[in-house]
């Protein structure tokens, strides 16, 4: 009987929403699932090996030593390494923390500072060789089950490069910032959530990072005509990608 292929799913600084978003996956196609081999996932299982993993799915961002000396070991045993959701790929919303000196975050949340072991905080590349990222807050469940079954097959994993307001106008959606002056993120953000936020009348937040080619500056210029404030502006930026080549520009104003 051929041997399944082993599937590894890990947790780093994050919230976990991207494993419950995996856990409904496994809901909505267990045949999928059926063929292979859960190895390790310690939210959904209680025992639990150790690699080689043919594919490891890391959610969350590096933000401490602890973290640093797992994810290279976690690489060294993994055939193909997955950055899952935003935090994995970008930061996500722990990355703000950059923002601000390092011991004063820690001043303001510990009482005891000398026993805190932390530093900056980044997605994964930054350490190790990702080969794949599947961005999102979390990520929706059919791109996680694309990368599955392409990984599986040894195919090339499709990153969709355009913006959230193509998909805002496959949904016939009215667009929030031209036609409302809203301060959607969509037309710097990359696609895949099928313009979730939007088609519930609500702005991008930006949540699956930017899109390619993605002019900042021009949509920083259209936020102020919707009467946003500098500040207001660069916490549009700096929420999930502002450590991004993207955004970091309009991330740091003030």
């Amino acid at each position: 009987m051929p041997t399944k292929p082993k599937i590894a799913v890990f947790k780093f600084t994050g919230c976990a929403g991207c494993q419950m978003e995996f856990l409904r996956l496994a809901d909505e196609y267990p045949d999928i699932l059926g063929k292979v081999e859960l190895s390790y996932f310690k939210m959904a299982k209680r025992d639990n090996v150790a690699g080689p993993y043919d594919i490891s799915l890391i959610e969350g961002s590096i933000s401490c030593p602890r973290e640093l000396e797992e994810i290279k070991e976690i690489r060294k045993h993994s055939n193909v390494l997955v950055a899952l959701g935003d935090c994995a790929v970008n930061g996500c919303l722990p990355s703000i923390k950059n923002w601000i000196p390092q011991s004063e975050n820690e001043r303001r949340v510990y009482e005891d500072t000398s026993v805190v072991q932390s530093f900056a905080l980044h997605g994964l590349s930054e350490y190790v060789k990702v080969d794949a990222h599947v961005s999102g807050c979390p990520p929706d469940k059919n791109l996680m089950l694309g990368l599955l079954v392409k990984s599986l097959q040894q195919l090339r994993v499709y990153h969709r490069p355009h913006a959230v307001c193509v998909e805002c106008k496959l949904r016939e959606n009215v667009c929030l910032l031209t036609a409302l002056k809203q301060p959607c993120m969509g037309p710097v953000t990359k696609g895949g959530c099928n313009a979730l936020c939007p088609s519930g009348a609500r702005v991008c937040e930006g949540c699956y990072g930017p899109m390619s080619d993605a002019n900042a500056q021009s949509l920083a210029n259209a936020f102020k005509e919707c009467g946003l404030a500098d500040d207001d502006i660069m916490r549009k930026f700096r929420k999930y990608a502002g450590l991004t080549s993207e955004f970091s520009k309009e991330a740091s104003k003030i």
